[in-house]
Parts: C-alpha cells; sequence; structure tokens
C-alpha cells in the first residue's frame, strides 16, 4: 500500500521531469510543441517550409515535401505527398513521420488537424517579419536536434538584413508599386513583409496604407499612384510578361523612366534567408530609380 502511495505522489515529479527532458518550442500559432526526442522524420508541408527546414541544417532529416519544394536542389528528390492544400495522407502516413511542418495560413485547418489526429505532432510557422525568419530557423533546428546550424544561419540572415537596412536607412524616398500577382491585379501593404522591404530600401508603398495584406487592385488604382517605380515577380523566375503590361500606359512615371523591374519571386516572395538576396535585389533597383531622376 505504501508503494502504492509513493508511486502516485511520485507521478507528478516523473512528469515533470519526462517534460524537462522532452524538446519544445512555441510554434507560430501560439501553441507549445513538445517532442519526447529531436525529430529525425520531418514532413515539410509548403515550399516555404521546407527551404526554412533545410535552411535550419535539417535537410537531411526531411522524409516528405509538397508540389514545388524546390529549394535546395536536393528537396526535389524527397517524397511529394501532394501539394500544400491537399496532401495524400496514406502517403503521408506510410512515411512516418514525428514532426510535420504547417504553413498558418498556407494549409487548410482540417488538413493539419488530420494529421495531427493521427499522431503527428504539427509545427505552424509562418513568418510576418526579419525575425520571424530568423526566429523560425532558430526554432526548427532546435526541434530537430540542428540547434548551432540553425543559430548560424539565423545570426548570418539578421546581420545582412540589419546591414541593409542601416546602408538605405537616408536615402531618398521612391513611391513603388510592388506587383504580386497579375489576375487578379494584387499589391501588398506595409504590415506584408514584401512591403516591410520595400520600406527598407527606401521605398514608399503607394499601397501600404489598405486594409488587407495582400489587396486586390485594378489598372486604373496603378494610374492613380503614379508610382516611379514598379516592381514585379511574375509566375516564374525568368517569367518578366507583367512589367509589359505596363508598357501601354507611358503616362505612368515608372513606364516614362523605364523603372520597370524584375526580382525573381522566390528571393523575396518566399519568407526564407534567400529574402536576404531577394532584398538586396530590391533595394538596388531602387537605387537605380533614384538615379534616372
Amino acid at each position: 500500500m505504501r508503494l502504492a502511495c509513493l508511486a502516485l505522489a511520485l507521478l507528478p515529479w516523473f512528469a515533470a521531469a519526462a517534460r524537462s527532458e522532452s524538446v519544445c518550442a512555441v510554434d507560430d500559432s501560439g501553441r507549445e510543441v513538445c517532442l519526447e526526442q529531436p525529430a529525425t522524420r520531418i514532413a515539410t508541408l509548403s515550399p516555404g517550409a521546407t527551404e526554412l527546414t533545410y535552411a535550419a541544417g535539417a535537410g537531411e532529416r526531411v522524409v516528405a515535401v509538397v508540389a514545388y519544394s524546390d529549394y535546395p536542389p536536393e528537396a526535389s528528390e524527397v517524397q511529394s505527398v501532394g501539394s500544400h492544400t491537399r496532401v495524400d495522407l496514406e502517403t503521408l502516413v506510410s512515411l512516418t513521420p514525428d514532426l510535420a511542418i504547417g504553413w498558418v495560413t498556407g494549409n487548410p485547418v482540417e488538413q493539419l488537424e488530420t494529421i495531427e489526429a493521427l499522431g503527428v505532432p504539427v509545427f505552424y510557422i509562418e513568418p510576418r517579419d526579419v525575425e520571424g525568419v530568423a526566429s523560425a530557423i532558430e526554432r526548427l533546428a532546435h526541434l530537430a536536434g540542428t540547434g548551432t546550424e540553425g543559430r548560424r544561419i539565423a545570426s548570418d540572415f539578421r546581420r545582412g538584413m540589419a546591414a541593409l537596412a542601416e546602408r538605405y536607412a537616408d536615402v531618398e524616398p521612391v513611391a513603388t508599386f510592388y506587383q504580386v500577382w497579375d489576375e487578379p491585379l494584387m499589391s501588398v501593404n506595409d504590415e506584408h513583409l514584401i512591403g516591410q522591404v520595400v520600406a527598407m530600401c527606401g521605398g514608399v508603398n503607394v499601397f501600404g496604407d489598405l486594409a488587407r495584406l495582400v489587396p486586390r487592385i485594378d489598372d486604373e488604382a496603378v494610374l492613380a499612384a503614379d508610382p516611379e517605380a514598379i516592381v514585379a515577380g511574375g509566375m516564374g523566375e525568368e517569367n518578366r510578361h507583367w512589367l509589359t503590361h505596363w508598357r501601354q500606359y507611358p503616362s505612368l512615371t515608372a513606364v516614362t523612366r523605364d523603372n520597370l523591374f524584375f526580382v525573381p519571386p522566390s528571393l523575396i516572395q518566399r519568407p526564407t534567408p534567400r529574402l536576404l538576396e531577394g532584398s538586396r535585389l530590391l533595394c538596388e533597383k531602387l537605387e537605380v530609380a533614384r538615379e534616372r531622376r
């Protein structure tokens, strides 16, 4: 009887001890996710999640990806389990992941809840600013047991972005329209990560005050705003036809001065360490616009 009572008394201690040995991190939905040990079989359920997991030094642990997980190149060799909007659950479960990385607004909530119900912990990420990118790398590295590599990559990213911010802190402003999509025509506001990069480079986002993170607009709105520079990514790395569209409006300042700039979308539309390269390119484009005054 005494032994039974002692065992019951020690249960909270054992639980606390087990918890202290587990690996825990708070995700971007505010939940604490704990694993009994660092993840060794990771499923990344969006291209951005794939890239961030590799950046965290955990690429060798990735056993499942989704469509368009094309960076780094070796990610294309990993088993695909569908798309970010429709995961093949049977294939996913057959790969026995011990952690899935979901995208807060990129994966259907019901899908991620089903994956958790099947016994796979889900860690939600979606960086919304520079620090969020660095923090996501560090937290993913912590969960995968690759903390040293993750901290190094995160630190390099923070330093690079800080250097850019300092370099362009006092430049002359450039009225800028960033086109994130063509049909329907869409831009970003100042709260969006791309909008933050535009501001860091000395750009003034002509649609920055709109309420929606990714607002829908039309040609007339762009003509009324008359940006000094138009920056677009396109649907592919070499697809520049979105910019060609604006040449039908010769009265636009951006067209008159030939300030129609292309930045590869994978470098600036994914919140990953490559955002540093994309930010450098965008800052350089806006500097060209200043020189053409």
